[in-house]
């Protein structure tokens, strides 16, 4: 397992909304886990700024400061209620009056993780939108974990695998090795995808698909290889599927606790694990997802 001395440990962007109140539970869980620090952050666009009376400049800056703290607030409850027994875990809030999506980013370099709602609440706070969360997937300097406001839960939900698309690629295999050490962490089973052809593809005439798909089967082991021996408490159940890997992974994914995919990667004949998946994987699958951004 990996160690971090990341200032912020894990950042959870804070809005007041359900997803966000939902993803301060799962990273404060997280980070109890991982025993990092946990950095509430609550960030509003200065609308203020745009006023031209001072006194309205005031009341509106008062405003958004007294209603910033009050979501801060509440996300630290939530967070203090389920960390209470981790002592050595320290819980930091932070308000920013700037751009969103640029502070998180910003602020994810000095991060292990960050952690936002897949959407939040609209209006003048401008919260965690949609577009945050995507812009996050796309741009952030660390691994982003991204949570519905409702998680699906079975009564064996503690105990449900982590799931992970595997390509090869350099980006899968930061993804391989997140899903592991959460694997570890959480004392459960590793559920390995490789989607390796479409299924529009596996007619097509003049292929030995017999010997690529034996071909995809060594990579997909090769890749797997060193992680499987560096966490031997990891039990890992290999899936190779003839299908699209947003598709495989959205329909075989939903007894997950949790999904890990790279944030790009091959394009080839086996359209294999690209920045439009974790994009689609991210829209459609109801358990918390990690992308595995580079740090």
């Amino acid at each position: 397992m990996s160690s971090t001395t990341k200032h912020y440990g894990i950042i959870v962007g804070v809005d007041g909304s359900p997803a966000s109140d939902a993803a301060v539970n799962w990273a404060a869980h997280d980070a109890v886990m991982r025993g990092v620090a946990l950095t509430l952050m609550h960030v509003q666009d200065p609308i203020a700024r745009t006023w031209s009376q001072a006194k309205a400049i005031e009341e509106v800056a008062g405003w958004q400061k007294a209603e910033g703290g009050g979501i801060l607030a509440n996300a630290s409850k939530i967070a203090h209620d389920i960390t209470k027994d981790a002592s050595q875990i320290t819980i930091n809030g932070e308000l920013e009056f700037s751009a969103t999506v640029p502070t998180l980013i910003d602020r994810s370099e000095d991060a292990e993780l960050i952690v936002v709602g897949t959407d939040g609440r609209g209006a003048l706070a401008r919260g965690l939108l949609g577009s945050v969360s995507s812009g996050l997937v796309r741009h952030a300097r660390c691994p982003v974990a991204v949570i519905h406001d409702v998680e699906p839960r079975t009564p064996h939900a503690a105990n449900a695998p982590v799931f992970v698309g595997v390509d090869g690629s350099s980006a899968s295999g930061l993804a391989t090795k997140i899903a592991f050490d959460e694997a570890s962490r959480r004392r459960v089973g590793l559920t390995a995808l490789h989607a390796w052809i479409a299924k529009e593809l596996i007619e097509l005439p003049g292929v030995d698909w017999p010997a690529v798909k034996a071909e995809e089967e060594r990579l997909m082991s090769e890749a797997l290889a060193r992680w499987e021996e560096r966490y031997p408490d990891v039990t890992v159940t290999k899936l190779l599927v003839c299908d699209q890997p947003a598709r495989a992974l959205v329909e075989t994914s939903q007894s997950a606790q949790l999904v890990v995919v790279g944030s790009h990667g091959r394009n080839a004949l086996t359209r294999t694990f690209l920045g439009s998946v974790s994009n689609a994987v991210v829209q459609s699958v109801r358990v918390p997802v990690i992308v595995a951004r580079p740090s």
